[in-house]
């Protein structure tokens, strides 16, 4: 599943977008739970402003903004995201059940 870090930031005047990505941290490990007995995973995995076209039409001094909360100063890459799907998806993550994974160069931790 994707996600974002929208579900564990809180924004001024994005409640209802926050609410639905924090809704899917629950569905995650609400259906990690329900589908063990098929031996189905189900995990989150929450990117943060990522250079993708999102940012397509974003101003010089928005990019900057956003890089700005991400302790590299960079916006991330789209590459950096499907790797860690590409995780997600393999056996090497086998022991990874019913969580949440942000792909977000720590914008949602500082």
């Amino acid at each position: 599943m994707a996600g974002s870090i929208a579900g564990s930031k809180g924004r001024q005047g994005r409640s209802v977008y926050n609410a639905s990505k924090a809704a899917l941290r629950s569905f995650a490990r609400t259906w990690a739970n329900g589908l063990k007995d098929r031996k189905i995973r189900v995990n989150l995995l929450s990117p943060g402003p990522t250079e993708t076209g999102a940012f397509a039409d974003a101003s010089e001094e928005t990019k900057a903004m956003m890089a700005s909360l991400i302790l590299r100063g960079t916006l991330g890459q789209p590459s950096e995201v499907e790797e860690d799907a590409l995780f997600l998806a393999s056996n090497a993550s086998s022991f990874v059940n019913g969580t949440e994974i942000f792909v977000d160069g720590a914008a949602a931790k500082v």
